[in-house]
């Protein structure tokens, strides 16, 4: 293990070294105006979510009857991406957490009439399936995260992403979760568009050890470490029977597929699950569900407030770069849209980098040129 988590750190360090350039990449390509680089249509109010410990390991059959699922909250029902309660989701998902000393268990539960899964080789892009996805940010810096997806044949897509891809990534696909374990059980048939089937539902053990690179070594979550960013996403296509099967409908000018529904935990306010400062919080309790434990560590209404704000300065400083070839060297430069970061607002820049800081009572949040996000206390 300590070996594997070295060479992570030795990539990272390799790719976070060169400067990351005003006129540089938003993304995969290059960006030619402003309106290539969209941001969240909705203010961030994170859902939460606490994670009990259990003293009893799930059995993994895929199937939420263990005493400890049983005990355990769900979630919030899943929304449109886009936060939009107008684009209410068909179909009903639901995500259940546990946790003990070495794993994280993630238990999911999701309607679905038509059961359909095609890829089965690791690593293969599972979205182009049904799915489900996990998302794990575990000290909220928006860099080092992991992503899981996983279809109803139980394959499995993992990989770590150094930054967003509006960063500039990368993704490590050959980044694999240690001591993964996942099951799934289907209610009705897979692959068979002559019935009507009830839905999947699937557990997943999740080793602490194989998430040290994401979490800085805060593992499992205790002390001052319990607070994860996190959300959960589920696509689903839209299909037709066609030849005793299932396949996407498609545009009939076009003859591309019909986009995709993606429905999450926490909104993200725009069609992307890559933008990580949108997600939710789960706060690892020390207790058991049947328990009493101490009241969640919850953000401050002021921290929340701060990564917010800064975040907004973020956009405008992309948008600024992609339309204008250069960042702002300072706040009057920027389209804040009216936004009061207050007196106590910093903007410092170079022609390759920028920060700014916004200070808050006893702590100073950061943001930088890539997107990470930090807070220090005196």
């Amino acid at each position: 293990m300590a070996g594997r988590l070295q060479v992570i750190r030795r990539a990272v360090a390799l790719l976070l070294g060169p400067a990351l350039v005003a006129a540089g990449p938003v993304g995969a390509q290059p960006a030619r105006s402003a309106a290539d680089f969209p941001r969240p249509g909705i203010p961030w109010h994170p859902r939460r979510y606490v994670c009990y410990r259990t003293e009893d390991a799930p059995r993994l059959d895929g199937r939420l009857d263990d005493p400890g699922w049983e005990a355990a909250p769900w979630t919030e029902d899943f929304v449109d991406i886009t936060g939009d309660a107008a684009r209410s989701p068909r179909l009903r998902t639901r995500v259940k957490l546990l946790w003990d000393e070495d794993h994280l268990y993630v238990a999911a539960l999701l309607e679905e009439p038509d059961l359909w899964a095609t890829l089965t080789l690791r690593d293969a892009v599972v979205y182009h399936d049904h799915d489900f996805e996990i998302f794990l940010d575990p000290d909220g810096d928006h860099h080092q995260y992991a992503e899981l997806e996983i279809n109803a044949l139980n394959t499995v897509w993992d990989l770590f992403l150094v930054r967003p891809y509006r960063d500039g990534g990368p993704a490590l696909h050959g980044w694999d979760i240690a001591g993964l374990r996942s099951a799934v059980a289907l209610e009705g048939t897979l692959n068979q568009p002559w019935d009507t089937d009830s839905g999947w539902s699937l557990e997943i053990a999740i080793p602490w050890a194989a998430l040290a690179a994401c979490a800085r070594g805060a593992v499992p979550p205790g002390g001052d470490h319990r607070l994860w960013h996190l959300n959960f996403s589920r696509v689903e296509w839209r299909l037709e029977e066609r030849d005793g099967g299932y396949v996407k409908l498609r545009n009939r000018e076009t003859g591309e597929p019909l986009p995709e529904d993606n429905w999450v935990w926490s909104p993200q306010g725009l069609v992307a699950m890559h933008y990580p400062e949108m997600w939710g919080l789960v706060w690892f309790s020390p207790a058991t569900a049947a328990g009493a434990g101490p009241a969640p560590a919850w953000p401050a209404p002021a921290e929340l407030a701060a990564r917010s704000q800064l975040m907004q300065v973020y956009y405008r400083q992309k948008q600024q770069a992609a339309a204008h070839g250069t960042f702002a060297r300072e706040a009057k430069d920027l389209d804040l849209g009216g936004l009061d970061l207050g007196p106590g607002f910093r903007l410092q820049t170079t022609p390759s980098f920028w920060e700014a800081t916004l200070p808050g009572p006893g702590f100073t949040a950061h943001v930088d040129h890539a997107g990470r996000f930090w807070t220090t206390r005196p």
